[in-house]
């Protein structure tokens, strides 16, 4: 069995972030998103992989290269137009010998899913399988009818009255030959995209075995800023002591604790829960670090700062006297000495922040900012909950942040104040 990864889309819903770098490459407790499914995939004895590239694609291929370093033969297809997952599988159609799993880049999936899901195929030997799993409300996803394991029908966003069932579609599969057939055959969705559900649903009608799996356990799908806090929680939590780095006398570590290459945790630093250093990070002195934090390569953490749960990726700089929480900071970012990112609102509700326009509940009681790389802050700044910063802007000293600044803009104090007189006196 040989694997496709799709992995062409910039991910919109994850900007600023992806402004600068493609979903997948986002990093978790220590990886990009995609290299947990590759090396879940070489777990379970699939060496062959195909990734499906576009946006930033050289980022891709530049750190997976042709795999070898991670144990995989890795080859790579640019999907020329943003034309549906059918469209992307199609690219495979060369690729395939006797059956294929495809699976989306930004979807962490542990080792024990696609071992199931694999075992259950080769128990069955089925045309199709697809990963199914139950959700309460199935109305945002595609939604099956399922008979003794076969598929008779997927629903995409049905109302929850109509909904045929709570199993849903995961977006995992397992295709044979014939799959490439009925994407030949498929149409053009009222979208403007070839979608693999039409091509299922063309071997339904055929009486072909479309059969369906579902799993019990959890992976999860990082689609907005805020899941990949979440995902960073739940990796972190494995995370076993490795100290390669120096950690100097009177520093104290309460939970586990990676510390990379020529990293360095120095003296009145207090480290309580489960936290990632990346290589030549410069952390305190006397600072705070609390659990589920993640540091990319070359960064700096001054004295007196403290950072909770939150990401801050490579050569990025947090100075003397700042606080960040839950919040996830860009590359090469400088935060100015004072600068404070807050993560709680005045009334305790959750955190609200802004996806494609529209305010989103990320469901968060606590959530700071997002902001992309490149980024500014002078001292004394500070961010309201859910702000989200652009790429490549400046944040002036003493600026109060209510609302999302966008990439290659600068914020000054005279500007923002105005601003914020004119919406309290509304």
């Amino acid at each position: 069995m040989k694997a496709i990864i799709l992995c062409a889309g910039e991910g919109s819903r994850m900007r600023p972030l992806t402004l600068t770098k493609p979903k997948t490459m986002l990093p978790v407790a220590g990886k990009p998103i995609m290299q947990y499914n590759i090396e879940s995939l070489r777990e379970n004895g699939i060496k062959d992989i195909l990734l499906i590239v576009r946006y930033k694609e050289e980022m891709v291929r530049n750190y997976f290269g042709d795999g070898s370093e991670f144990g995989v033969n890795i080859t790579y297809q640019r999907q020329e137009d943003f034309l549906g997952t059918a469209n992307a599988i199609s690219y495979g159609k060369e690729f395939i010998n006797d059956s294929l799993i495809v699976l989306n880049g930004d979807v962490i999936l542990d080792g024990d899913i696609i071992s199931e899901f694999i075992s259950k195929y080769e128990e069955l030997k089925p045309d199709t399988l697809m990963l199914l799993t139950e959700v309460e409300d199935p109305s945002a996803f595609g939604v099956v009818e399922i008979e003794d394991g076969y598929i008779k029908s997927i629903v995409e966003k049905p109302k929850l009255e109509d909904a045929p069932s709570n199993l849903v579609n995961g977006g995992i599969y397992i295709f044979n030959k014939d799959i490439f057939d009925k994407i030949d055959k498929t149409e053009l969705s009222q979208r403007g995209e070839y979608e693999i559900t039409d091509s299922l649903t063309m071997q339904i009608e055929e009486g072909l075995r479309v059969m369906g799996h579902k799993t019990d356990k959890d992976w999860i799908d990082v689609g907005r800023p805020w899941e990949l806090i979440e995902v960073n929680e739940e990796l972190i939590s494995n995370l076993k002591t490795e100290i390669k780095g120096t950690v100097e006398e009177g520093a104290h570590i309460h939970g586990e604790v990676f510390l990379d290459e020529g990293s360095v945790i120095r003296a009145g630093v207090y480290i309580v829960g489960n936290v990632y250093i990346g290589k030549n990070c410069d952390i305190g002195p006397n600072s705070y670090i609390r659990g589920n934090s993640y540091f990319g390569d070359n960064v700096h953490v001054g004295n007196a700062v403290e950072i909770k749960n939150s990401i801050i990726m490579e050569n990025t700089n947090v100075s003397h006297l700042s606080y960040v929480g839950d919040s996830v900071i860009g590359s090469n970012c400088n935060l100015a000495a004072g600068t404070n990112i807050a993560n709680l609102r005045f009334d305790n509700k959750s955190v609200k922040t802004k996806i494609k326009d529209k305010m989103i509940d990320s469901g968060r009681r606590k959530f700071g900012s997002i902001i992309g790389d490149s980024v500014k802050t002078g001292i004394n700044s500070s961010f309201s909950p859910g702000v989200k910063v652009g790429h490549n802007s400046t944040i002036g000293s003493g600026v109060l942040l209510y609302n999302d600044v966008p990439s290659d803009t600068r914020v000054l104090i005279k500007q923002e104040y105005i601003i914020q007189d004119k919406n309290l006196k509304k």
